[in-house]
């Protein structure tokens, strides 16, 4: 039996094995649903038990755990290659905009709809039924291979990289492959050669040491939300420029080969505002929109609050004003040096009569690019032609994904992005859903993949 004969046989298997894996409330940013996290990670030893992968285990982290896996019998002689993804999911809310409830999955419209369907459970489970099916028809892989699927993603992987330090040994491995990822459309793959790095910083500006009367204190004490509005206007100019000191001197401007290779991506800079419902694009002077998302640093603000937020009027001089921002990184930027150049230019734009404290935000991660000619994204950009019949886009993404840094870190591997999910699939949103045609196109695309280190016969 070829491997292709036992997907199909095992389609409707395969759907309700991923409706059981979503319906698992596994919230990592939640402590409530901790213990939802390992049930779900204790689900994925289970499936790597049953799919032929004997040596699986859920192994405890500092915060949420992982698992790791391996299937050793191809040869010392022989590459082994390193599958990464991730378990756990976002949070639901706003609950009531979901049309069927994020943890009782639905099959509609040849789509499963719930929490986590295509971030990251569809992509991360198809791998393991892609391994299953080649051990079925063949009895054996012709590389080793190795899992790592962690349960703290969403929250930033904030002791993962702790983790990759203590057991570099057992993830060692030639090649790392991504089921964390996307294509670009139904019918046209991509490989993803950029993320950017994150890093971020709270914001409180104190004023009075209580709310007073603004008509009694306005115009005699100064007004922490006016600072706020102040220092944050400050960090970036009209045309879209960040005004931090320092802020780009590491970043490597992006080649002449570099805007070619994004401006063969069809990006249409019209539609684009129309499609997130904005009146119109804004990007940074000198930098067309596309290439401001994927390869210029940025400089965002979250969120800001502080004052009366209720119906009608409450006329007071609030004591103090927040806010959260975050910055994407790209090469060769470093979170902690970027974090230091915000806080001294916020000290340093103070206004007068209020006072400052600025934190780090929690999850960090440093940006990731991919070489040229890397052999794993050679491997991947041969299986996406031969699956797509269309030579793939290379693209570069503004999200962040902390732990490919971190295994390139220790490992000394950069990982390649091989997945399935599609921008529409409204992952981190209400109605979050992944195409069955893209699930079965994962497996698919994993045993090809695994064709591709099959010796040629002589």
């Amino acid at each position: 039996m070829h491997w292709s004969t036992y997907l199909t046989e095992g389609r409707c298997k395969f759907t309700q094995e991923l409706l059981e894996f979503v319906s698992i409330p596994s919230v990592s940013a939640l402590d409530a649903h901790f213990d939802d996290v390992t049930r779900a990670g204790n689900w994925v030893v289970e499936r790597l038990i049953s799919a032929g992968i004997s040596n699986a285990r859920l192994l405890s982290t500092q915060t949420h755990p992982v698992v790791c896996a391996d299937w050793l019998n191809a040869g010392e002689d022989k590459p082994t290659i390193l599958i990464y993804g991730h378990f756990d999911v976002q949070p639901v809310d706003p609950l009531e905009l979901w049309d069927n409830p994020p943890f009782e999955p639905v099959v509609r419209n040849d789509c499963v709809y719930g929490r986590g369907a295509s971030d990251d459970k569809g992509n991360m489970l198809a791998p393991i039924i892609a391994i299953e099916a080649y051990l079925k028809a063949n009895g054996s892989l012709p590389v080793n291979v190795k899992f790592f699927y962690e349960g703290q993603e969403e929250i930033g992987s904030p002791t993962l990289p702790e983790f990759i330090k203590k057991n570099g040994t057992m993830l060692s491995a030639d090649m790392i492959f991504s089921s964390d990822g996307g294509q670009w459309g139904r019918d046209q793959p991509s490989l993803v050669m950029g993320l950017k790095g994150l890093v971020g910083c709270e914001i409180t500006v104190t004023g009075a040491q209580r709310d007073l009367h603004s008509g009694m204190h306005g115009g005699g004490i100064a007004n922490p939300i006016h600072a706020l509005s102040q220092i944050i206007s400050s960090m970036k100019d009209r045309n879209g420029k960040i005004t931090v000191d320092g802020f780009y001197d590491d970043v490597i401007d992006l080649t002449v080969e570099e805007r070619n290779q994004i401006e063969k991506v069809p990006f249409d800079e019209d539609e684009y505002p129309k499609s997130v419902g904005a009146p119109e694009a804004f990007s940074e002077e000198g930098y067309t929109v596309a290439e401001s998302r994927w390869a210029r640093p940025t400089l965002e603000l979250n969120g800001i609050w502080g004052g009366y937020q209720g119906n009608g009027t409450k006329t007071v001089l609030p004591s103090e004003a927040s806010a959260k921002v975050t910055c994407r990184l790209v090469a060769n930027q470093k979170p902690r040096q970027i974090y230091t150049l915000l806080k001294s230019h916020i000290e340093e734009n103070l206004p007068q009569g209020v006072t400052v404290s600025v934190s780090k935000l929690p999850g960090e991660a440093n940006p990731f690019l991919v070489p040229n000619g890397h052999n794993s994204s050679e491997v991947v950009r041969s299986v996406l032609r031969k699956l797509y019949n269309k030579e793939p886009y290379e693209i570069r993404v503004g999200g962040s994904i902390p732990v490919m840094s971190a295994l390139l870190d220790e490992l000394g591997v950069h990982a390649t992005m091989f997945a399935f999910g599609l921008e529409d699939e409204q992952i981190h949103a209400p109605n979050e859903f992944f195409r069955l045609e893209s699930f079965e196109k994962a497996q698919k695309a994993y045993c090809m993949l695994l064709e591709e280190f099959e010796t040629p016969a002589t």
